[in-house]
């Protein structure tokens, strides 16, 4: 048996609402816009420039990503830059890229290959 030395655990609606910010971020452009928005505070239009997204798509994607606490904008003057939300963001982000960066287990011998993997083809 293997020792468990922290337990996760979250209430429902927090449950729900984990699931909704992955659910974001699993389409492709939502995520190509939260890492433009990685390392500094960026308008709109470099948004869309840097992912080849139309400036209103990339707004309404922004919309969405704030309203889930994944970016935050900040005004200046008339122009709004867009940033990670905070530091916990900017982790998970930088953590998952590393992470399927990694190079792939080969299967066992005898094994095919996962379902992910069957899945992606």
């Amino acid at each position: 048996m293997c020792a468990v030395t922290q337990r996760l655990s979250m209430s429902d609606p927090a449950a729900r609402e984990l699931a909704d910010i992955f659910r974001l971020m699993g389409d492709a452009s939502r995520l190509r816009i939260i890492l433009a928005c990685m390392e500094r505070p960026i308008c709109v239009g470099d948004i869309a420039r840097a992912t080849k997204l139309s400036p209103s798509l990339v707004s309404h994607h922004l919309r969405l990503l704030r309203g889930a606490r994944v970016l935050r904008g900040l005004r200046a003057g008339r122009q709004v830059f867009y940033a990670a939300a905070d530091d916990h963001v900017r982790h998970m982000i930088r953590d998952m890229v590393a992470h399927v960066g990694e190079p792939r287990e080969e299967p066992a011998p005898g094994r095919g290959r996962s379902k992910a993997e069957r899945l992606r083809r």
